[in-house]
């Protein structure tokens, strides 16, 4: 692999755009973060096959920080200060942004991040374009608590997401008399043995909804310790904000029907744009790799920044966020906009169930895309979304 200086000479001397890509290859978060340079790549040839932007094409310089929040700190610091890089895609666990953000703020550097993390947060160096928590968490509260009940075990893996996510779960079920039955964190590497323990507790209690914000390969172990104890979601299901297509493929056995998920994107959503977006993903990738949210977002990210470039001409970050704030574009998703009063998207909150194949089913959407509100300060209380008719 190239040093950052040669990787500076070869990518900032050639009349092109360099940006860094800063996703994990290997490690913990590798499933997640290797869907989302997947649709980084697709989108930057997109953009390059089409002329570039402004005649010039956008040069990604790709680092592998290997899920190690001290790697992600040093190399946004090299991009930073070695490459001249000043905008950087990447990060996906919040322990990953909260290491790299010193550094953007120090060197007045951009993050471009697209996962749906915890909230509660704002920088002027981060453009926010995965889902906020009332996107993510209220959706899904709101579609749980009216069809299978209220006593609730949470289950996560033990970093700040889940954390402040379950305190998000608590909030909610306090407000309408529901219970946590149970809060569980487990180290990123736990495997299925720690999880049939939490599963069997569960049954044990009669809790309703397993709530899942596990992460990384715990994803797959969660839910074959789920299938080992042959319990039915008909009667309790794993609801999570963190699972999709991509962890489907990771269990060694595949999930019943009835889990359900929160998220703004799965990959059989039914629009002209979308069935674009897929074909072209497989084309690339080939048919075993899914288009998950992930690699959804990292995609219109990079389309995002692109239309901002291309009207302010530079790679200046003050500049590049003046113009992608109120910015909107079609996505798979649907229409998709940065809020200007908060750099967090407007997005599509949507509710999918597994169903055979390994895939999910939207059983429920909002008919438009909702405004972030990362703080929650808005919050009004639930029975926005609507269920899809069949």
């Amino acid at each position: 692999m190239p040093g950052i200086g040669e990787l500076r000479e070869s990518y900032c001397s050639d009349g092109s755009w360099p940006i860094g890509v800063l996703y994990s290859r290997s490690g913990i978060t590798a499933i997640a973060e290797n869907s989302q340079l997947q649709g980084t790549l697709l989108a930057i040839s997109e953009i390059n096959e089409g002329g570039g932007v402004l005649g010039k094409p956008i040069s990604p310089v790709i680092l592998d920080p290997a899920s190690d929040p001290q790697r992600y700190s040093q190399l946004a610091s090299s991009l930073l200060m070695d490459c001249g890089v000043r905008n950087i895609f990447g990060c996906s666990a919040s322990y990953s942004r909260k290491a790299v953000l010193p550094a953007l703020e120090r060197r007045g550097g951009l993050l471009w991040y697209s996962i749906g993390y915890e909230g509660f947060e704002y920088s002027s160096n981060v453009i926010y374009t995965g889902p906020a928590p009332n996107q993510l968490h209220l959706p899904l509260a709101e579609y749980l608590f009216s069809r299978y009940g209220r006593k609730v075990m949470c289950v996560g893996t033990n970093y700040l997401f889940p954390r402040e996510s379950n305190r998000i779960m608590r909030d909610l079920l306090f407000e309408i008399g529901g219970s946590i039955f149970g809060e569980y964190y487990l180290p990123f590497g736990a495997e299925i043995d720690a999880f049939r323990d939490i599963v069997k507790e569960a049954r044990a209690l009669g809790v309703d909804v397993i709530f899942s914000t596990v992460v990384g390969p715990g994803i797959a172990a969660l839910y074959d310790a789920y299938a080992a104890e042959q319990l039915d979601p008909a009667n309790m299901p794993i609801a999570s904000l963190t699972t999709n297509e991509s962890h489907l493929q990771e269990m060694w056995h595949e999930p019943l029907p009835g889990h359900i998920v929160s998220a703004p994107y799965f990959e059989r959503i039914e629009s002209p744009r979308n069935n674009s977006f897929v074909s072209s993903y497989h084309q690339r990738f080939g048919d075993k790799l899914p288009a998950d949210v992930c690699a959804e977002a990292a995609y219109f990210t990079v389309l995002l920044f692109a239309k901002a470039l291309e009207r302010a001409g530079t790679l200046d970050p003050e500049r590049l966020r003046a113009e992608v704030l109120g910015l909107e574009i079609v996505a798979p998703q649907g229409v998709v906009m940065v809020d200007p009063d908060n750099s967090h998207t407007y997005l599509w909150p949507r509710i999918g169930i597994t169903e055979a194949g390994r895939k999910f089913k939207v059983v429920a959407e909002f008919k438009h895309a909702m405004k972030p509100d990362p703080y929650l300060m808005n919050y009004v209380g639930l029975g926005r979304i609507n269920q899809d008719q069949g």
